[in-house]
């Protein structure tokens, strides 16, 4: 069992959770996730690890509560337990090779990107850091990234807050005022992410990607996290989950990530009772 040390709302169905976790806190780094179970009965769910303390044998991750488990999720409170956490799992973060990073992250996504810029301000090397939402009230670790950035940039596409926009528009003019930027690290909704690289692309600058698949066993074995890279099939949760994004196919990932939508949509209704079971 798993405890829940902390939970704070960080935005609209948005939730920070801090577990204790010894084991995977003491071997994490930023890039990496864990899997979790809420109960035995439960599904087993991927999550991004957004902060650890190794001190302390925690790890914290952004949740989204969009349906059945993350419901449950939710439901839990600070004192309770959680079946099942493990990990970590995936490659962990390496910028090791740029001297002039820009981290890019869009929605739920700048949860993956805050680890690596408290890793790479501990490191000397303070990124460039761009974040964007739908509006003011999505957007998330605002004062933290302003710790841990040399520059931080803040793009809503109502312009209820930062510059109206997209974070593609802030990083073009980067882009084009910056020659020394050398690798941008983008991660955010499968479009973005699409539109950050054909961008970049045209610059000639490195951009790395982390591809939030469909993943149920997260050892390779199931296959629902596959995706084409470079022409060749690779599987987020053994070969990535970051990936050299001029490589990705976003096209096919885009369609496959919109093969279950139906089925998602009864799966939640009869866990939930809105339909009853045909059988």
């Amino acid at each position: 069992m798993y405890k829940l040390l902390k939970k704070r709302v960080l935005a609209e169905n948005a939730i920070e959770y801090e577990f204790e976790a010894k084991n995977v806190s003491r071997h994490c780094k930023s890039g990496q996730f864990i899997i979790l179970r809420v109960d035995e009965e439960g599904e087993r769910v991927p999550f991004t690890i957004c902060d650890y303390d190794r001190e302390k044998g925690t790890v914290t991750i952004l949740v989204q509560t969009v349906g059945y488990t993350t419901t449950k999720l939710a439901e839990k409170n600070v004192g309770d337990s959680i079946s099942d956490i493990v990990g970590p799992l995936g490659h962990s973060t390496d910028l090791s090779f740029a001297k002039n990073i820009v981290l890019v992250g869009g929605g739920i996504g700048t949860a993956v990107i805050y680890p690596q810029s408290k890793q790479l301000f501990l490191d000397n090397n303070a990124p460039t850091t761009i974040i964007g939402a739908r509006n003011k009230s999505l957007l998330m670790y605002e004062e933290e990234f302003k710790r841990n950035s040399k520059q931080l940039l803040i793009m809503t596409d109502d312009g209820s807050y930062g510059k109206k926009g997209f974070v593609t528009e802030a990083l073009k003019e980067l882009l084009d005022n910056d020659k020394t930027i050398d690798c941008v690290f983008a991660v955010g909704p499968l479009p973005m992410m699409r539109a950050v690289c054909n961008l970049t692309k045209g610059y000639n600058v490195k951009t790395i990607v982390s591809m939030n698949s469909i993943m149920v066993d997260g050892t390779g074995m199931c296959g629902g996290c596959r995706l084409t890279v470079g022409g060749e099939t690779k599987y987020a949760c053994v070969d990535g989950p970051e990936f050299d994004g001029h490589l990705v196919d976003f096209d096919e990932a885009i369609n496959r990530s919109k093969s279950y939508k139906e089925f998602e949509k009864e799966h939640v209704c009869r866990l939930t009772g809105e339909v009853k079971h045909n059988g």
